[in-house]
């Protein structure tokens, strides 16, 4: 089985749950950059983050990195259409986030960090934990890869 392969078992292992609720199934009708889906970002985020934990030898609560990476972007609207409620996304959509996630999944202290601080530096407090730091480097390398149309 390869890496890749591997990555995707341990998300659905830890997030199953997650992936086939309602409101994260709807985030495939939303653009996050380029032509890929937000649901498919915070999958390709969750499985980046697993991939780089890898490499460091450290422990880690792997299956908070991946809850909190799945619904770091849990927003649930298009950011692309013009609106007063997200005119500001990129500063405002981890709380927007954050507040869903908290209503529809019980959130450890680790998850709630990763989604409340992935924008770091655009948001100013930084993550406080190395889940929450994978997971903002996983989420500035995708979004990149996305907007240049590189798969991964």
């Amino acid at each position: 089985m390869s890496i890749i392969n591997n990555m995707k078992v341990i998300v659905m292992l830890y997030g199953a749950d997650i992936i086939k609720s309602e409101y994260m199934q709807s985030e495939k009708k939303f653009i996050q950059h380029g032509n890929v889906s937000v649901f498919e970002h915070s999958i390709g985020v969750a499985c980046l983050s697993l991939y780089i934990s890898i490499f460091l030898p450290v422990n880690l609560n792997r299956r908070a990195m991946v809850r909190g990476a799945l619904l770091h972007d849990y927003f649930l609207y298009d950011w692309h259409i013009p609106s007063e409620d997200h005119k500001l996304h990129g500063f405002t959509h981890a709380r927007t986030a954050l507040l869903n996630a908290e209503r529809d999944f019980p959130l450890c202290k680790i998850e709630k960090d990763i989604i409340k601080k992935h924008m770091f530096p655009l948001n100013i407090k930084p993550p406080r934990y190395l889940e929450s730091v994978i997971v903002c480097i996983a989420d500035k390398i995708c979004a990149i890869w996305e907007m240049l149309s590189i798969s991964y």
